[in-house]
């Protein structure tokens, strides 16, 4: 049976075990190791507070080798000051102890309440029983999946296979991620590997490229985090003739990643807090990316249009609304939608159509909505979910 966790390529060791952060005693701490050392990549949130754990990393994930990353759940170490920025610190040299590497060399990450100090020596006994446990089993991936979750109810793993060079390279991440999710520059908590040989830069530049069209194109609430973290890690060991350069072969490996990406993309908003139902909004006919991206982003946000999801209802309406008040060009005599095929509102006017079918469409687990601005060439979309009460009910109940 495939291995479809973060342990499926070559050369990384995984575990997730109970440290005691969160108080119903599930897993909160992570981690992954990397015996012979992984270059690495990284993208992080763009909201100007950020965590102390994203400091850290953004400074760490410079060097030219990795050989480990601790993450912990249930605590964001985030507007935690000093203190927070050395506990962070201090996870970085426990884990580097542990395993006998230089602390930088040693990655972050954290997710959870804002404004709460980490409870540290339980994190550093953490990480050591993670050590022990450290396994290249499908079990082990799946411990870590669970480790990162905080609203999560289930894990979320994708993995995608491919050739090059003769070898068959695997890349295969892992995301939590369920609410306060709207990120500019990144994701919530994602994780990917491979055993795949290439450049720094080149990793990089998958990575980024895959975030862009995939995780940056979900919102659940429209809120940025301030830990939005997401790691790719090489490690090389599948012995593929290095990718050096934007060919054929970087092209394909960009692409898994991008598959691997938008995969566990569409997890995080069928698991969103409250979600039960996802959509796709696609932008056609804009004058600009910038604006098919806006506009995109301004049905999948807009409450109403989440609301009337959720109550199975094709109110086209509320998204022409939507689209109208987001500060975008477009000819009103030229706007168009459609709810999947079914065309609901043409050139300005509405048409006639099936009332049913289109609840029926709008009802539906995932369904697109495609909107064409009538104004130029230019496309994009974003992923959305439906708005419940359950959501108001989490939140409300999120306490600090």
């Amino acid at each position: 049976m495939a291995n479809d966790t973060i342990t499926g390529p070559w050369g990384f060791l995984v575990a997730g075990v109970t440290c005691g952060i969160k108080k119903s005693g599930n897993y909160d701490m992570g981690l992954i190791v990397c015996p012979t050392g992984a270059k690495a990549a990284a993208v992080f949130t763009t909201n100007k507070v950020v965590s102390a754990a994203v400091q850290i990393s953004k400074q760490h994930v410079k060097s030219t080798g990795i050989y480990a990353v601790v993450a912990n759940s249930g605590n964001a170490n985030a507007c935690t000051g000093k203190q927070g920025l050395n506990n962070a610190i201090k996870m970085c040299t426990e884990t580097a102890k542990q395993i006998e590497v230089d602390p930088h060399k040693v990655l972050v990450a954290s997710t959870g309440i804002i404004g709460e100090q980490l409870p540290i020596q339980r994190i550093v006994t953490g990480i050591g029983r993670a050590v022990d446990k450290l396994s290249a089993s499908p079990a082990g991936g799946l411990s870590f999946a669970k480790a990162i979750m905080t609203t999560d109810t289930k894990p979320k793993q994708a993995s995608r296979r491919i050739e090059i060079s003769g070898k068959r390279v695997t890349i295969a991440g892992a995301v939590k991620g369920a609410g306060m999710i709207g990120p500019n520059m990144a994701t919530t908590l994602c994780f990917l590997t491979t055993d795949a040989a290439i450049t720094k830069p080149l990793l990089a530049r998958a990575l980024k490229d895959a975030i862009g069209n995939s995780l940056n194109k979900l919102t659940v609430d429209g809120h940025q985090s301030t830990n939005d973290t997401a790691i790719l890690l090489a490690s090389g060991l599948i012995g593929n003739r290095p990718v050096t350069k934007q060919c054929p072969r970087y092209r394909r490996f960009a692409g898994a990643v991008a598959e691997v990406c938008d995969d566990l993309a569409r997890q995080m908003a069928h698991d969103a807090e409250g979600a039960t139902r996802i959509f796709k909004v696609v932008i056609t006919g804009a004058v600009t990316k910038a604006d098919a991206t806006k506009a995109a982003r301004a049905i999948a946000d807009y409450p109403l249009v989440k609301c009337a999801v959720n109550g199975g209802d094709p109110n086209w309406g509320r998204i022409i609304c939507a689209v109208g008040s987001c500060g975008v060009k477009l000819k009103v005599g030229k706007l168009s939608c459609r709810l999947d095929d079914l065309t609901v509102f043409r050139n300005g006017s509405p048409t006639k159509f099936d009332a049913k079918k289109a609840s029926k469409i709008v009802s539906q687990k995932e369904h697109t909505i495609t909107v064409n601005l009538g104004t130029g060439k230019h496309t994009d979309f974003c992923y959305g979910c439906d708005l419940s009460r359950e959501y108001v009910a989490i939140n409300a109940d999120y306490h600090t």
